[in-house]
């Protein structure tokens, strides 16, 4: 019986990997007690190994998706009485944005896969050079993040990235693209050409999506409507859209500027894994694909991009004016794609929802570790150090500081945590209304930028791992690490430099 319930624990998973994290499910009750009991803090101490256990079920997360393994680590924190459900719901409601955002915005852009697909299908024909491709995407990806946000554009990027893969699949296949069923996780279908050109598309695929992600990134960090930690900030600051925009300029335009050297460097000189080609008969699969696509428009499909081309502006519009929450406008894009497109079946629905709510399921648990570091106060002694300093130095500790919590927790609650001491020191007149300024852009830049070092630093960059893409082309957290190396480490320096510069 035993013996049945441990193959049927974390279902696929290597034995290895459930024997892992058994010994962490053990080995975290009873050091807790044994700390407490010889006067340690030991939910000081758990929680921590806690927060790095739960790194470790993500950059496996190829090995088994995160939502079970963290789940259970989150089910224990609480049990052992390291949070509680309250402060898990506490944190729930601070982010009640993003779980919207993931729930009905993603769905919604599922409802303009056709629209994005033909548009990034022309660009992947018309731009023969790889390098400009790889800067188009990082460029549209900063460009649209700055005005929409960094979630929905990931989102637009699967896609699009997924609707590549699947056409590839289906030509090598045999079968014709207007097959609705065919599996794209079976490579056994995939003809002998197929099989040898595969990798190489992968590696393709991944360069773009990640050139795109971390463009993401480089614009989201330069608007309100960015990232969800910079409205938090300019909400506590009283800024405004261009106030905002224009305060973080000194640090965002560099930075946005060696994030684009950075992506012509990258794929030039083949660091890091990036530089990989597209074979040319896939491109010719494409060409053949948009042939086909475009003999088989009836006026039926014209009509349909015209309406997803038409409520894409409304959304653009919508998020750049923040007429909403982004959720909200997620959830109003769903109803006029699905009304005027005459999708009214719930069945129909139903596919729409499959890629977000296995994230926010597990966006939810990440919360739940959150809400740990907040109770046992795990960033305390390091908010504590950066306090303590001169002022003349502050923001670029600041920025340091911020970039690294952000980078092994959660930008947002970095965030959350950093103004609020500084907006109490402004109040308590310990600091000049031009140092809380510096140190909001500091804050705002540092958990922002450092913070694409790995993939929990961000949302987006977590969503994309722990999407259906990621197994797709072989993405894995220790890659997206080291593909996102080069970028970490240029941006965090020309973003430290100009803090010290012009804070």
């Amino acid at each position: 019986m035993i013996g049945n319930l441990y193959s049927l624990f974390l279902g696929s998973s290597p034995n290895w990997y459930k024997n892992t994290i058994i010994a962490f499910l053990i080995f975290n009750p009873i050091c807790f007690f044994l700390l407490n009991q010889l006067n340690f803090n030991g939910g000081f101490i758990i929680g921590w190994f806690i927060l790095l256990e739960f790194i470790f079920t993500l950059a496996l997360a190829l090995k088994c998706y995160p939502l079970q393994p963290g789940g259970l680590l989150t089910i224990q924190a609480i049990l052992i009485n390291l949070t509680n459900p309250y402060s898990l719901l506490h944190e729930i409601e601070n982010n009640l944005e993003v779980i919207l955002l993931l729930v009905f915005m993603v769905a919604g852009i599922y409802f303009m896969k056709n629209l994005m697909l033909t548009i990034f299908t022309k660009l992947l024909l018309k731009i023969h050079s790889k390098t400009k491709l790889s800067l188009l995407f990082c460029f549209v990806a900063a460009f649209l993040s700055a005005f929409l946000d960094a979630l929905t554009v990931t989102a637009v990027l699967i896609a699009v990235t997924i609707g590549f893969y699947r056409i590839f699949h289906i030509a090598n296949s045999g079968l014709s693209y207007s097959t609705t069923d065919h599996n794209i996780y079976d490579d056994s279908t995939l003809s002998s050409d197929g099989k040898d050109d595969i990798e190489n598309f992968k590696s393709f695929l991944r360069d773009l999506v990640m050139h795109g992600i971390v463009g993401t990134a480089l614009g989201g960090v330069c608007t309100i409507v960015g990232e969800p930690q910079n409205l938090l900030i300019a909400n506590v600051a009283g800024w405004e859209f261009i106030e905002f925009f224009l305060k973080m300029a000194p640090i965002t335009f560099p930075v946005f500027v060696a994030g684009m050297i950075t992506c012509f460097t990258v794929e030039k000189l083949h660091i890091a894994g990036f530089g990989t080609h597209l074979p040319l008969r896939i491109k010719k699969i494409f060409h053949e694909y948009n042939t086909y696509d475009v003999n088989q428009r009836t006026d039926i499909l014209k009509l349909e991009l015209f309406i997803e081309m038409f409520v894409g502006i409304l959304l653009i519009i919508a998020l750049a004016l923040h007429l909403a929450a982004v959720g909200i406008v997620g959830l109003g894009v769903i109803i006029l794609l699905t009304a005027f497109k005459g999708i009214t079946k719930e069945h129909d629905l139903g596919d729409a929802f499959k890629e977000a709510l296995p994230f926010t399921a597990l966006l939810v648990v990440f919360f739940g570790v959150v809400s740990v570091i907040a109770d046992q106060e795990l960033f305390a002694p390091i908010i504590n150090y950066v306090l303590s300093k001169s002022t003349d130095i502050q923001p670029q500790i600041f920025f340091l500081a911020n970039g690294i919590l952000s980078a092994i927790s959660d930008n947002v609650f970095v965030a959350t945590v950093y103004i609020n001491e500084i907006k109490e020191a402004l109040d308590m007149n310990k600091i000049t209304r031009s140092q809380f300024d510096n140190l909001a852009i500091a804050i705002n830049t540092g958990t922002n930028i450092p913070s694409i070092a790995t993939p929990n630093g961000q949302a987006a960059f977590l969503f994309l791992l722990t999407s259906s893409l990621a197994p797709l082309i072989n993405l894995s957290y220790i890659r997206m690490v080291l593909m996102a190396l080069p970028y970490t480490i240029v941006l965090s320096i020309v973003g430290y430099l100009s803090v010290v510069n012009f804070l």
